[in-house]
């Protein structure tokens, strides 16, 4: 049987083990199951592998993407640039990182997003997720500016925002955690009430399918979306790392 699963912590929101089992039993993969691993600390990591020696691979989500990097024998190129990993592959040569996040966020980006010239984006958030999604943004050319709720060198903070940059920025990812089941009331504090139809709202979090952030950006007039198509696209593409 191949092993496969989710390390993170919590993992209550967590539909990937819904979704891999289901595309098993669709499919008729009958060798392989996918299950979850909470994991309070990453220390726990080491642990976690001796006790499966099964396992052919891993994701990775909130807050280990970057804190496993250490573990791991190798990473890949696009990972290693990113700085973050959510696929982890198990080979004879030792644990090996990707990041498939980065695939899937500029996919589903694509599908709901209208890039052009002018675009420019507002990224709530300095965790892995957030990583690649600059990665994303780099490669579409989209310039963007981050926002964190600690004060460092070229990064907003939420007090720092203002009609006009809200105004000028065409595209708004949350790559937090904030509004993820079950703390559904929960929103980035962002200036709403500066929004409107001009704003594109992508929403990473997809466990509710629609956040407060989105309601807010939806009742101010704006376009706007979850994480569950980028959820999906990056699972195929850890589907196709763990088989290649």
């Amino acid at each position: 049987m191949r092993r496969y699963g989710l390390i993170g912590y919590p993992l209550g929101h967590s539909f990937s083990e819904k979704y891999f089992n289901a595309k098993f039993k669709a499919e008729g993969i009958t060798d392989a199951s996918y299950q979850l691993f909470e994991l309070p600390a990453i220390s726990q990591f080491p642990e976690l592998i001796a006790s499966q020696p099964d396992l052919k691979g891993l994701n990775v989500t909130i807050p280990h993407k970057e804190s496993v990097i250490p573990y791991l024998n190798a990473l890949d190129p696009v990972a290693a640039r990113i700085g973050a990993v959510n696929v982890l592959k198990f080979t004879p040569e030792g644990i090996i990182g990707y990041n498939s996040d980065y695939q899937g966020f500029m996919q589903a980006l694509q599908q709901f997003f209208p890039v052009s010239s002018s675009a420019q984006a507002l990224l709530l958030g300095t965790g892995g997720a957030s990583k690649a999604v600059q990665a994303a943004l780099d490669h579409l050319q989209i310039p963007f500016r981050v926002v964190s709720r600690n004060p460092a060198p070229n990064v907003l903070t939420y007090g720092q925002l203002n009609e006009e940059i809200i105004a000028a920025s065409t595209l708004i990812v949350n790559t937090t955690p904030l509004g993820t089941y079950p703390d559904t009331e929960a929103a980035p504090p962002i200036p709403y009430h500066f929004l409107s139809s001009r704003q594109y709202l992508f929403d990473l979090v997809y466990n509710p399918a629609e956040t407060q952030f989105m309601k807010k950006g939806k009742a101010a007039g704006a376009s706007v979306t979850n994480g569950y198509a980028m959820l999906c696209l990056q699972a195929e593409a850890a589907w196709q790392i763990w088989n290649a």
